[in-house]
């Protein structure tokens, strides 16, 4: 996106295999077996309804589902998706469920990882089954406030995001339960995410994403030069090729045209462009737009 100030899906970090893994360090981009989630087939695992309707074979006619019905069937999951493709740490916070249940889960919780970038809508779904099913797990409620994030429905996700941190008490949802109180159109709120307490808890990443966020804030209350003061405490001549780079760079080059200073901005969107080579940012659209 091209506004700082818009709310980003990427802020935070998404899970490795499946929606949910826990926010490790590790965790850049949900995956399955090596096979993007369109290339699968689309049969249902087994068992599996159609999610609309089933028939009374007494009667001889279709019985409709109720809405809570559908949300507990969740979509079609393929045959080949199972269990074992859970990243290890996320299968490891289900073990408390059923082994039947741990299954069923752990199969809309890979299908919601698989899909949260391309049809986030679809992995929000699937991330609804696993809360009907299992709601009292921290896992399942992070992945429905990671999805939901990843579909812009951000209401839904800072109260999955919140529900999660109780059960676990974790720190690491801050950046984007601060971003979500952007979109809501609460940057003060978001402010009050930045404390020494919640940055004791999170990585390199994770601090960079949340300064990211906080200026991203300070820009909605019209404070540029505070949001450029809190990028500038940011390692921006990082030689790091981590993803996290690109966009702190990005960030700031974007602040730096708020506030008037062009030519320093082109400047930094070259830097951009310079680590973004898995062309995360639009720099170099950002750039044929200013020279």
């Amino acid at each position: 996106m091209n506004d700082a100030r818009k709310p980003r899906s990427s802020g935070g970090k998404p899970p490795r295999r499946g929606a949910g893994s826990g926010g490790r360090p590790d965790g850049r981009g949900a995956g399955g077996r090596g096979r993007p989630a369109g290339q699968r087939g689309g049969g249902r695992g087994a068992g599996q309804r159609s999610g609309g309707s089933r028939r009374d074979y007494r009667r001889d006619e279709p019985v409709e589902r109720t809405a809570d019905q559908k949300i507990y069937d969740g979509p079609p999951i393929p045959d080949d998706v199972g269990a074992k493709d859970l990243d290890k740490h996320a299968r490891q916070a289900l073990q408390s469920l059923p082994e039947k249940l741990q299954e069923r889960v752990a199969r809309h919780l890979v299908m919601a990882g698989l899909l949260m970038h391309e049809d986030p809508e679809t992995a929000y779904l699937h991330a609804l089954a696993a809360r009907a099913r299992a709601s009292r797990n921290g896992l399942i409620r992070e992945a429905c406030g990671e999805t939901a994030y990843a579909a812009g429905k951000f209401a839904e996700a800072l109260s999955e995001f919140r529900a999660a941190r109780r059960m676990n008490g974790q720190q690491y949802y801050a950046p984007m339960m601060a971003d979500c109180e952007r979109a809501l159109g609460r940057p003060e709120k978001a402010l009050a995410y930045d404390t020494p307490e919640t940055r004791s808890h999170l990585d390199e990443a994770g601090q960079i994403e949340l300064s990211i966020v906080v200026a991203g804030a300070r820009r909605d209350l019209g404070q540029v030069d505070a949001a450029l003061r809190l990028l500038e405490t940011e390692p921006l001549h990082s030689k790091s090729r981590a993803d996290w780079v690109a966009r702190l760079r990005y960030a700031y080059a974007d602040t730096l045209l708020a506030g008037g200073r062009t030519e320093e901005a082109v400047e930094w969107f070259h830097r951009v462009v310079a680590v973004d080579g898995n062309k995360m940012t639009d720099a170099e659209e950002r750039l044929a737009e200013l020279t």
